[in-house]
């Protein structure tokens, strides 16, 4: 019997380019520096899985769309309604989801909590885990609650011992935490490899599909807050979450990248709490808590994350520049997009920026790249740098063009209904959203509204 030949393939770690040489810039993606070599036997090269998995499936036949029944996708409550959120009203039965986040942020925590609720359900679910050992998952679930036998826990990085096992036992939802730990017996790459990842993954993904099953996957990420491994994988998933948050702060965010099921602009607020992850209902009074009062530089904002709308406090800081270039520095915001409305500033309003030092920060942590923030922003700056405080029963929403002027932005009545739920008394907004709203008489009783066409206006409005 003769040995297997082994191949040294070069794969990109963006894309998943596959070359025979090294060169570099990848010519599938056109990033530099990506491509990493790796050495694949030739007999798995282009396997694409295990036989096993090939034969689950019956041969089929190309379709007409005309002979596609319609239905509405069936859905599975997770009964954490920010969960359901993101995921745009549920899990769907056979799809893979995977899940991205720095370590420590949650992402184990929260899908043991998925699984309680689901096995609470009388739902069988299997937790596989290639980190932790059987003690260390029973440590955290006894935080959490009560568990049913419905949970099943497995330790093991062999993917074809899971492969088998899936099939066995043939659970509702499975939980491999975390795909860089999974290897097949199939690739000589080390754990964690672009190969390895990739066949990984491939392999859930027909098991997903084939037997119904919905799969989570926990996805390490790099520095640049990315998914390790190959950008592949995020293209052969159905859903893509992103925890994020401060590990040292106690609220979580979590962000849908991607999902073939739902909207990507929704997000879910959670508090991070002894006993596990506590959902945060009404998120916009939980970002203004702390707020200061009488403080130059303060203004609130409305931001739309989907359907959601959230109010957020912007702090500006503004001083002469003791160096002969001002610094910039923004947090939670584009600092392009800061440095444009400045400009915007200093060219339509007159305001001498050219030697301040600037400072914009969203308080919470949060992160919002929402245009109608711009208002926001021009109004903190300008607070900031006259030392005049902002009302604080003042909201303030608006895109700001290069010409200095104030253009609509969308959902302005719910903006304003979040706005006067919590007792807000005035809102400068677009002078085209107040027509639109004082046509359709949707105002809210108890708030003022006031159109701005341009930021001159928005000054003297404040």
């Amino acid at each position: 019997m003769g040995k297997t030949k082994i191949t040294t393939v070069f794969f990109c770690q963006n894309c998943g380019y596959e070359s025979s040489k090294w060169m570099g810039q990848c010519p599938g993606c056109r990033q530099w520096n990506t491509l990493v070599e790796e050495t694949v036997p030739a007999a798995s090269k282009g396997m694409g899985g295990s036989g096993k998995t090939k034969a689950l499936g019956e041969r089929r036949e190309p379709s007409s769309l005309s002979a596609i029944a319609m239905q509405e996708e069936e859905r599975v409550s997770t009964h954490i309604r920010e969960l359901d959120r993101v995921l745009g009203g549920g899990i769907v039965p056979g799809s893979l989801i995977l899940v991205g986040g720095d370590p420590g942020i949650g992402k184990s925590t929260l899908l043991l909590q998925v699984c309680k609720y689901l096995s609470d359900d009388g739902r069988k679910v299997l937790y596989i885990s290639g980190e932790e050992s059987l003690r260390q998952i029973k440590l955290r679930a006894v935080r959490i609650g009560e568990f049913t036998d419905h949970l099943l826990l497995f330790c093991e990085t062999n993917l074809n011992d899971i492969e088998e096992t899936i099939m066995r036992q043939k659970p509702e939802a499975v939980v491999i935490d975390s795909i860089q730990t999974m290897y097949h017996d199939g690739v000589s790459a080390a754990p964690g490899s672009v190969s390895q990842v990739r066949e990984a993954t491939g392999i859930l993904l027909r098991l997903a599909k084939s037997l119904g099953i919905s799969i989570f996957i926990v996805g390490h990420v790099t520095k640049e807050g990315t998914v390790a491994g190959p950008r592949v994988l995020e293209h052969m998933v159905d859903t893509v979450l992103y925890f994020e948050g401060d590990r040292h702060a106690s609220y979580r965010i979590l962000r849908g990248v991607k999902n073939r099921f739902g909207s990507t602009n929704e997000i879910g607020v959670f508090e991070m709490r002894q006993d596990g992850l506590a959902e945060v209902t009404n998120a916009s009074e939980y970002m203004l808590n702390g707020r200061p009062e009488g403080a130059s530089g303060s203004v609130v904002v409305c931001s739309m994350e989907g359907t959601r709308p959230i109010l957020l406090e912007i702090q500006a800081l503004v001083c002469k520049s003791s160096f002969g270039i001002p610094k910039r520095q923004a947090t939670g915001t584009d600092l392009s997009r800061v440095n444009l409305l400045m400009a915007v500033l200093e060219k339509r309003v007159g305001l001498p920026l050219s030697n301040c030092d600037a400072y914009v920060n969203i308080a919470g942590g949060i992160r919002m790249s929402e245009p109608a923030v711009d208002l926001g922003i021009v109004i903190a700056v300008v607070s900031s740098f006259r030392n005049k405080p902002v009302d604080e029963k003042t909201l303030v929403f608006g895109e700001i063009g290069l010409s200095g002027e104030v253009r609509s932005v969308n959902m302005a009545e719910q903006r304003i209904g979040e706005a006067a739920k919590l007792g807000f008394q005035t809102c400068i907004l677009p002078k085209s959203a107040e027509e639109m709203l004082r046509a359709s008489g949707n105002i809210p009783a108890g708030i003022a509204v006031k159109g701005v066409s341009s930021v001159q206006e928005a000054i003297r409005a404040v």
